[in-house]
């Protein structure tokens, strides 16, 4: 594929802003997920992320600090 090919770009690229679907959560939803190209999207943060690897949830446990210790 060429770049003389292409349409000229007249407009900026649109961004979508979206933000974790879990209740009170203001972060921003980066992990986004849809059963098929019919369904809308749903987005959460990675904490909220319902569909993690287990090598995920294992990297998630050691950032996550333990009961009764205080983040620095």
């Amino acid at each position: 594929m060429s770049d003389t090919d292409r349409r000229l770009l007249t407009e900026a690229p649109k961004m979508y802003v979206h933000y974790c679907e879990e209740k009170g959560c203001e972060e921003w939803g980066g992990w986004g997920n849809s059963p098929s190209p019919a369904v809308a999207t749903r987005w959460w943060c990675f904490e909220h992320f319902p569909h993690k690897s287990y090598e995920q949830e294992q990297a998630l446990r050691r950032l996550s600090p333990k009961r009764g210790q205080k983040i620095c």
